[in-house]
């Protein structure tokens, strides 16, 4: 047998499709590694923990759908952008259909709760409500950049995929919405 023809069987075992129970499995471990993330994302996106949890299993529903096609047109690559993308997606639709209904003030939003003393978690919460403050001042596409970077830890390239940019412009975006955030903070 050549070589080449014992190399057949291994691609086309590699090119099958998964079974309904591997995709399953897949997706659950998917979901395991990345539901923190996706909520947090909601979470900061929406100010509170339950339109954020709602958003987040809309999210997965939604990756569920569509998860064989994302893990064939991934290339390997982490599916956490494109994750954060269906959930920047289903929070501006939010913000799209409750933009004449009245919603609950920022300031009424507690930041999740850390395991430090009490008065670092105070203190800490007094910034963090600061920066959640100013945060809804900015841009939305430089609000989420921030978020994405700052609360979920994604990197350049991840945020670039999840808004559909390239690693140049969002390079720039975090860049520009820093300088801005840093602005409206000394302007207190």
């Amino acid at each position: 047998m050549s070589e080449e023809s014992e190399q057949r069987p291994t691609e086309a075992v590699a090119a099958a499709p998964l079974s309904k129970a591997e995709l399953d499995r897949a997706f659950e471990d998917l979901y395991r590694a990345h539901l923190r993330d996706v909520y947090s994302y909601a979470y900061y996106r929406v100010g509170n923990h339950h339109d954020a949890e709602d958003l987040t299993e809309q999210a997965f529903l939604q990756a569920y759908r569509h998860f064989e096609r994302a893990q064939r047109e991934s290339d390997g690559r982490p599916l956490r952008p494109w994750l954060i993308r269906i959930a920047h997606n289903l929070a501006s639709n939010y913000h799209r259909d409750r933009a004449r209904k009245p919603t609950a003030a920022l300031d009424a939003v507690e930041p999740p709760s850390h395991p430090h003393a009490t008065e670092r978690v105070v203190e800490g919460r007094e910034q963090l409500r600061e920066v959640i403050d100013r945060l809804d001042e900015l841009p939305e596409d430089r609000r989420d950049a921030l978020i994405m970077r700052f609360a979920l830890g994604m990197s350049n390239r991840e945020i670039a995929r999840a808004l559909g940019r390239t690693d140049g412009a969002t390079k720039v975006l975090i860049h520009r919405a820093i300088k801005q955030l840093e602005e409206l903070m000394t302007n207190d």
